[in-house]
């Protein structure tokens, strides 16, 4: 019923209206037939584009692409939380359910083609899988699920898998009954799978995985001690999406009072944890989910609610048995009340979360319906494919025009200056252009207008090569 109800709010509250962003144009231009693939940076990995495969085989429609993608992140929900069935109450692992799935970044993500939620629900099955494995030495299919899950991490994002397989591999070798060496070998053995394609790519295309891993933190703003606990809660009120530089005010505070509720309550769940006698099944989700946090929260100097879902997933297993257990340790005609309270307080968590949820998608909409108003226009006037797109928004606008995108300059720098004019001679260029910037150079003489009807980018300017004028008469 919760992977059911997962499901209902995406299509009821997410999906109407929301077209592909920037990083979703990036993923799926990779396995799009018909569509140039865009330019795909050293952070990235091909864990998203292998998981649209199977849908952009048959069709490029957003709409699809979102009802597939909902279909899919129930269905994981309901797999990563049953994991947990032989683990936990399936009152706590219900209640964790509701309490991860009803956050407005989870709701909003589910949908979307980005590899986030995927890390946390593989997250879940991973951790789930390694204490069947180490506990029930006879579970030969949570080893299988374990290794699956982790190679799905690290095919997703590869520095997220190493930083889960971390506390893992701390705990096969410090606790006594879990130092089985095939515990230890399904890991590294999962994470050199999964990570493969990245690791092969890396010689192929960037001289190897130490320049690679140094182009990703050139990307990302280097990589060291960063503080960015503030910058994630300016991201807690529904946006934005990527807050990069993070100056934004922080407002609507009380959107974060589950947020800096969460830490407590899992550090609850951790100490009542021996009244039930779960204690591993209570710490290890805990210590994982904040080992997955850490580069997140201490290393980069910007922020995104869905870095965090991963730990929220983990997370969620602790402050649900939290809350859970002091319910049932109260005497017994305290017990109804206790509970009553706790399902108030999930009841308004999820109202807020809606709240948020709802802002949060208009937001998203406006911007990402940009990008098909901009490609819509560039189609009538003579943009059509083969075609070609430069400056800022190149990247979400052309998969919406079906053109290609390159770029002369920044980190996704993947053309030059003569090789756009030489493009230019025989199919149409258009060059985006922020209404704060001036032209290139090579395009100040081109025609130019002013793009109508935008919602969020006011006042961009597109400029023609002399090629779509032609096409356009």
């Amino acid at each position: 019923m919760l992977a059911i109800a997962f499901a209902l709010a995406q299509l009821l509250f997410v999906v109407p209206g929301l077209n592909l962003n920037w990083d979703e144009s990036v993923y799926a231009s990779q396995v799009t037939p018909g569509i140039p693939s865009a330019y795909f940076s050293a952070p990235r990995a091909r864990g998203v584009p292998a998981l649209l495969a199977p849908l952009t085989l048959f069709t490029s429609s957003t709409l699809a692409l979102r009802l597939y993608m909902a279909t899919l992140s129930a269905a994981g929900l309901f797999l990563a939380l049953w994991v947990w069935r032989r683990l936990l109450p399936m009152s706590v692992i219900a209640l964790a359910g509701v309490l991860f799935a009803g956050l407005w970044v989870t709701q909003l993500y589910g949908p979307q083609a980005m590899p986030n939620l995927w890390v946390a629900l593989c997250a879940l099955a991973v951790v789930g899988c390694f204490l069947r494995a180490a506990g029930y030495r006879g579970d030969r299919r949570a080893l299988v699920g374990m290794f699956l899950a982790l190679a799905a991490t690290a095919l997703l994002r590869p520095s997220d898998a190493v930083w889960l397989s971390l506390p893992l591999a701390a705990a096969g070798l410090v606790v006594r009954r879990w130092r089985r060496p095939g515990l230890l070998a399904v890991l590294v053995a999962a994470l050199a799978l999964g990570g493969a394609p990245w690791i092969v790519e890396a010689y192929l295309s960037y001289g190897g995985v130490a320049a690679r891993l140094h182009r990703s933190s050139a990307i990302e703003g280097g990589i060291g001690w960063h503080l960015a606990i503030g910058d994630q809660l300016r991201t807690l009120a529904g946006g934005p999406e990527l807050c990069r530089p993070c100056s934004v005010p922080w407002r609507h505070r009380t959107s974060a009072i589950w947020w800096l509720a969460t830490p407590p309550l899992a550090a609850a769940g951790v100490l009542l944890a021996p009244c039930a006698r779960r204690q591993a099944t209570t710490l290890l989700p805990a210590v994982c989910g904040v080992v997955t946090a850490v580069p997140y929260l201490l290393l980069i100097d910007y922020a995104a609610p869905r870095f965090l879902l991963p730990a929220y997933a983990l997370l969620s297993l602790p402050v649900a048995d939290a809350l859970a257990t002091s319910a049932r340790s109260l005497r017994p005609r305290l017990r109804p009340a206790a509970t009553a309270l706790v399902a108030a307080l999930v009841v308004a968590q999820l109202v807020s979360q809606h709240v948020i949820l709802d802002r949060a998608v208009r937001t998203a909409a406006s911007g990402t319906g940009d990008y098909a108003r901009i490609a819509a226009d560039l189609h009538r006037n003579g943009v059509r494919p083969p075609c070609l797109l430069t400056g800022r928004l190149a990247t979400p606008v052309a998969y919406q025009a079906r053109c290609a995108s390159g770029q002369i300059r920044g980190h996704n720098r993947n053309t030059t200056v003569a090789q756009i004019l030489t493009t230019a001679r025989h199919e149409p260029v258009a060059v985006l252009v922020n209404p704060r910037h001036s032209p290139p150079a090579y395009a100040s003489h081109w025609d130019s207008h002013r793009l109508p009807g935008l919602r969020v980018h006011h006042g961009y300017r597109v400029y023609l090569s002399p090629f779509a004028s032609l096409v356009r008469k």
